[in-house]
């Protein structure tokens, strides 16, 4: 295996594109290797790489299908129901809190405020 040639942040030559860039142009990179990488240097940390593809090998992105639409829309209602409370919560449940605020933080009851 040969070593990716490496071009310095913004100064990659046309013809490249990273995985942004292709979608933004309706493109997907269709199973190419990585043809080239970006580095962009840092003070006193290892460098941010971006991974390059050639936008010529590239392919369209597939259409949404009404199955994957459907499947989209599962996947989304799936995250906002909360596992404690089976309820919609009516947001995306945060993973750091695995449940909807009101299980996440119960209020505390009136008998042990009055107290």
């Amino acid at each position: 295996m040969g070593a990716l040639p490496v071009f310095r942040w913004r100064l990659a030559p046309d013809g490249y594109a990273t995985r942004r860039q292709l979608r933004a142009q309706g493109l997907r990179p269709g199973g190419q290797d990585v043809a080239a990488q970006l580095e962009r240097p840092r003070r006193r940390r290892p460098p941010l790489v971006a991974y390059l593809y050639r936008i010529d090998l590239a392919k369209p992105v597939r259409p949404m299908t009404p199955a994957r639409w459907a499947a989209l829309a599962r996947a989304n209602a799936a995250r906002r129901i909360c596992p404690a409370c089976r309820r919609d919560a009516g947001y995306v449940i945060p993973a750091s809190l695995g449940m909807c605020t009101p299980c996440a933080f119960p209020q505390p009851s009136q008998a042990l405020r009055s107290a």
